[in-house]
């Protein structure tokens, strides 16, 4: 069993999965080609409410909320001190939380992945060796 269909067992029949959408026009905005997991967590949960607390970005809004916190970034942001995608060597901001943590995914090589966030409660930076299925 793939790690998508262990955490689909996990979260549930996504509520509304845009398989339609199309990623390639994120990859072109964003400048960067995303890993099969990525791709695969976001069409089948993207764009959605995840136990009404994580906002998890879909081919709708990833490339608009990247741009976006990016530029928040550039202006000098407190704790958030990595570039963010669309910008060279920036982390893909894949999330968010009711209560303003930003989550986000940086690259580790190849096509390892790994999930890093911004903890607005605490005013830090926390990483993690996890990729965003795991």
């Amino acid at each position: 069993m793939s790690s998508l269909e262990q955490l689909r067992e996990v979260l549930g029949v996504p509520p509304g999965a845009v398989c339609g959408s199309d990623f390639g026009a994120v990859e072109g905005s964003l400048g960067v080609g995303l890993p099969p997991d990525v791709k695969g967590m976001c069409y089948l949960y993207g764009d959605t409410l995840i136990s009404d607390f994580i906002f998890v970005l879909g081919p709708k809004f990833i490339a608009e909320q990247s741009l976006w916190v990016s530029e928040l970034v550039r202006e000098g942001h407190p704790v958030i001190a990595k570039a963010v995608l669309p910008d060279a060597g920036g982390m893909l901001h894949w999330g968010h939380s009711v209560d303003g943590d930003k989550f986000f995914l940086e690259h580790r090589g190849g096509s390892h992945w790994t999930v890093s966030a911004f903890r607005r409660d605490w005013a830090d930076w926390y990483e993690s060796d996890e990729t965003l299925i795991d």
